[in-house]
């Protein structure tokens, strides 16, 4: 974890602050986020289990500890469920002063949005390894204003942190509508982080079950652009026995499946540290470059009795007519899928005007080298050799603190639902 923040710090942090990178997305990478466990990110409808399949993963049920769950939209806050010596919660405000944890940049979304985040904190085995946050359910007749904060923006930012999102639903709410669009759209990029839960399904018959299931893929695919469809488990996260008549043995499977791939996410912690940290320097690199380009094309186009405003103003208003994007694509091996949004840089430029800025080869000195030079470098060799040392290290066999999962009974020979070697017994 030090070498990996010493490479942030030396490699990419300096061209981030050089070409106001945080201005444009909002995204600035912390210390604290750097060095915090996996993430477990829950999104969806109201009242599709979101709070109840946190207490069964944690084995809260009919415990002090146990997140309220109700028929109705019960969840109205971001509740970040997390590693503690003994239980508390702790207030949004309180979160976002404390520069040691990962939240501290959640305070650029003002008041409203800390009234509406709230800490646990309790000391549970599976805690130490992994954080889950639940957050409020999509409501598709509510406009965003309503809820007294940017609910995109906040989305955006646990989005782009989370090393696992599990979308649910329930046979009831497979309605797609503006916030679920919207939601995917910010998920661009992250597919593979994708789960999609289809939760409750044993209050349906197994051909109920059927129509639902294509139900709930010809509402999704519209949204989802991508050749491989996200891994989909259907299955009733709750300790209650699974209803009588239905499909028993795929639920079990399905639930020891998906507690397998929640392990495998926190056995890579390490790796998708690194994979995060090198994705945010391959964008802020690409933000360097463009920024670069935006200038070179301002200055060959200014003359001497031109107005400066008004041509940079031009060059910006059309990045097309100067070929500032495919100039990227044609120069440097960039994939135009990461290119960022030509509109951001209208926004971005109205703030900071041309004049605040350098040119990428004036980033350069006899002693330090050059801020292009260390971030490339840091991407394509520094980074990926991490990686490796990483990868190989954990080829290593290593001794084996918890005890294994037992198998989940064969169908027809017990009626226990799977065991989670992390739940409270």
């Amino acid at each position: 974890m030090k070498k990996l923040q010493h490479l942030y710090h030396t490699a990419i942090k300096p061209l981030e602050q050089a070409y106001k990178y945080n201005e444009l997305r909002q995204h600035e990478v912390t210390d604290g986020e750097i060095t915090s466990k996996p993430m477990v990110l829950f999104l969806g409808p109201w009242s599709v289990g979101k709070s109840s399949m946190i207490n069964y993963l944690l084995g809260l049920h009919g415990t002090s500890q146990e997140l309220y769950a109700g028929a109705e939209p019960t969840t109205s806050e971001y509740t970040v469920v997390m590693h503690g010596d003994k239980y508390r919660t702790v207030e949004g405000i309180v979160m976002a002063a404390d520069s040691g944890r990962a939240f501290s940049p959640l305070e650029k979304f003002g008041q409203g949005f800390l009234e509406r985040l709230v800490g646990i904190e309790m000391n549970h085995k599976l805690l130490e390894r992994v954080t889950f946050v639940d957050t409020p359910g999509i409501i598709e007749n509510r406009k965003q204003q309503e809820r007294g904060y940017p609910y995109n923006e906040v989305c955006q930012w646990f989005i782009d942190r989370a090393d696992l999102i599990f979308l649910v639903f329930d046979p009831t709410k497979l309605d797609v509508g503006g916030e679920l669009e919207m939601l995917f759209r910010q998920m661009k990029g992250r597919e593979s982080q994708i789960r999609i839960i289809l939760n409750k399904a044993d209050n349906l018959n197994t051909q109920d079950l059927m129509r639902v299931y294509g139900a709930l893929f010809w509402s999704m695919a519209p949204l989802i652009k991508v050749t491989e469809p996200p891994r989909v488990y259907v299955s009733s996260f709750w300790p209650q026995d699974y209803a009588a008549d239905t499909s028993r043995a795929l639920f079990m499977k399905e639930e020891t499946s998906l507690l397998e791939d929640l392990n495998q996410v926190i056995e890579n912690q390490l790796e998708n540290k690194i994979a995060f940290v090198r994705q945010h320097g391959i964008r802020v690199r690409i933000h360097a470059l463009l920024v670069d380009r935006y200038l070179q094309t301002y200055h060959e186009r200014l003359g001497w009795f031109s107005d400066p405003h008004e041509v940079f103003r031009d060059v910006v208003s059309d990045p097309d007519k100067y070929y500032i994007f495919k100039s990227i694509l044609a120069k440097t091996n960039i994939s135009k899928f990461d290119l960022p949004d030509k509109e951001a840089y209208q926004d971005f430029f109205g703030v900071n005007p041309a004049g605040g800025f350098k040119q990428l080869s004036q980033h350069c000195s006899w002693s330090g080298g050059c801020l292009l030079d260390k971030i490339e470098k840091a991407i394509t060799v520094e980074l990926p050799a991490l990686l490796n040392s990483v990868s190989k290290g954990a080829d290593t066999p290593a001794p084996v603190t918890a005890a294994a999962a037992p198998p989940p009974p064969l169908p027809g020979t017990g009626n226990d639902k799977p065991k989670n070697r992390w739940r409270k017994q």
